[in-house]
């Protein structure tokens, strides 16, 4: 983590690596800094960085296929459980990619160009500058509690639905925070100065692992 301090460390195949390694992630993630204690002293090493990890839906690579999928059920709770919630808590955006098409791959109609999302990401990048000039914080993800009803506070109608969707899904403080900071980037995506309705709604589609997690809870994974 400290070899990636402002960058990024990929974690591939994310479920394979230990729960307790997995777990160590949780302080550093927090702090942005790794603190080693050893009877020599104690050493602090930066960790500022950006986690990013992939993973398959169980062991195989299947499910929820079952005519390919020949993992048991208790086989893919295993296999997800070595994600914690505490770290799935601590991941800002989780989100499932569905299996592609013959026919999606056979359109010519191409997303929007790597130059294009260059451009806004500057932009976006640009605005934060300008909005946190002259304070500690440098990007939305530097932002603390005490920093979002200044700069992350929703419209009406996005403060109704964020409190709607922290009953529902069951949001822990730390979530709640995260949705309104990945909200705050997503109007500066899209070039807004307040942070609306429909950004929270797009910021809470982001947090697939709370939705899992629920529905877990009811029999319905």
């Amino acid at each position: 983590m400290s070899l990636g301090h402002r960058g990024v460390l990929f974690l591939d195949e994310l479920p394979e690596f230990k729960r307790q390694t997995l777990d160590l992630l949780r302080q550093p993630m927090e702090d942005k800094e790794i603190r080693i204690a050893r009877s020599s002293g104690f050493f602090n090493y930066p960790a500022d960085v950006m986690v990013v990890g992939a993973m398959n839906p169980c062991p195989c690579g299947y499910y929820p296929d079952r005519n390919k999928c020949r993992c048991t059920p208790f086989e893919i709770r295993r296999y997800l459980s070595n994600i914690s919630g505490p770290v799935l808590d601590r991941i800002d955006i989780c989100v499932e990619a569905s299996r592609v098409e013959l026919s999606q791959l056979k359109k010519r109609k191409g997303g929007e160009s790597s130059q294009s999302m260059r451009r806004r990401v500057m932009a976006a990048r640009r605005r934060q500058e300008e909005r946190y000039a002259g304070t500690h914080i440098r990007f939305n993800a530097d932002l603390e509690a005490g920093d979002l009803e200044k700069y992350c506070a929703p419209d009406a109608d996005g403060a109704a639905l964020m409190e709607k969707m922290f009953r529902v899904m069951d949001l822990s403080a730390r979530a709640y925070h995260r949705i309104l900071k990945v909200a705050r980037t997503i109007a500066d995506l899209s070039g807004s100065p307040s942070v609306l309705k429909e950004h929270i709604s797009q910021a809470v589609c982001y947090r697939a692992g709370d939705l899992a997690e629920r529905q877990g809870e009811h029999g319905e994974r």
